[in-house]
């Protein structure tokens, strides 16, 4: 009996022109038995294509789907390479904390210095036009 650790991870996938308009997802959950949230979607057929999605399932079945997706031509990035905060920038505010439906944001009880946890983050770009100094950037 295969005993499998579950893993949940937020990635961006982006598709080439040829792939925009095939079943990938589809694949991922019949054929590898994952899960998916879909977090943001621009895919236009016979265009490049993005998704913001998590994908959760067993450890092997995670690997075997990834390895499926960068055969196919799809490159996989982890979520938090897309979405920065520039700590030059921040100057702490805290406009952030209170529109972040996720809850990535927080401000330290100590320090009172805001804290940006990147694997809650679901890149929905609410942060980008409320940070006062432009600290807050996605990069796809």
């Amino acid at each position: 009996m295969r005993e499998d650790i579950a893993i949940s991870r937020r990635v961006v996938l982006h598709f080439p022109p040829s792939l925009a308009d095939k079943p990938i997802m589809c694949r991922l959950a019949k054929d590898f038995d994952l899960e998916f949230n879909i977090l943001k979607a621009s895919i236009t057929p016979k265009e490049e294509g993005l998704l913001v999605v998590e994908l959760s399932g067993a450890a092997e079945d995670y690997e075997n789907g990834t390895r499926y997706l960068s055969g196919v031509g799809i490159v996989i990035q982890p979520l938090s390479q897309d979405v920065i905060r520039n700590e030059t920038r921040c100057t702490h505010c805290g406009a952030c904390v209170v529109l972040c439906p996720p809850g990535a944001f927080v401000i330290d009880p100590v320090t009172r210095r805001v804290e940006f946890d990147d694997s809650k983050c679901i890149a929905c770009g609410v942060c980008v036009p409320a940070c006062p100094p432009r600290a807050m950037e996605i990069c796809f």
